[in-house]
């Protein structure tokens, strides 16, 4: 079961990692610094939460551990390992067109709403890590 421990922490490549769904209980992390950006995180077993300078940037239901998240030009990327099958949302543009990739094979497009959100649903078997694109269109 891989998860990060300290609930939010930088990688080496400069990119971010975060959650425990392992967690029984709820365990938050406030003011992580991060390059500039003030990040916050929410992580147990049921949800995962993630906020950069008090504006949404990921949640899953159930909890899950994420890995690598970069965000460029409107685009986002991670790796993402859980229990089971997860309800991703992010929050990106809004009103606006992306691709999601999983594993390297897109799933099709999708058009954020209002707020900006984008929901879709990942495969998680085995704790086995899936990578995820979204990519701007």
């Amino acid at each position: 079961m891989a998860v990060v421990r300290e609930l939010i922490r930088t990688e080496e490549n400069g990119n971010i990692s975060f959650g425990d769904y392992g967690l029984d209980t709820k365990s938050k992390l406030s003011d992580f610094d991060h390059k500039g950006d003030m990040y916050k995180v929410k992580t147990f077993k049921e949800i995962t939460k993630l906020e950069r300078n008090g504006v949404f940037v990921y949640e899953s239901v159930p909890g899950t551990a994420v890995f690598d998240l970069e965000q460029t030009d409107g685009n986002m990327g991670f790796r993402v390992e859980g229990q089971g099958d997860a309800q991703i949302t992010v929050g990106l543009e809004e009103n606006m067109e992306y691709e999601i990739f999983i594993d390297q094979e897109s799933t099709g497009k999708m058009k954020t709403n209002l707020g900006g959100k984008l929901s879709f649903s990942v495969e998680l078997a085995n704790e086995a890590s899936t990578e995820v694109k979204i990519m701007k269109l």
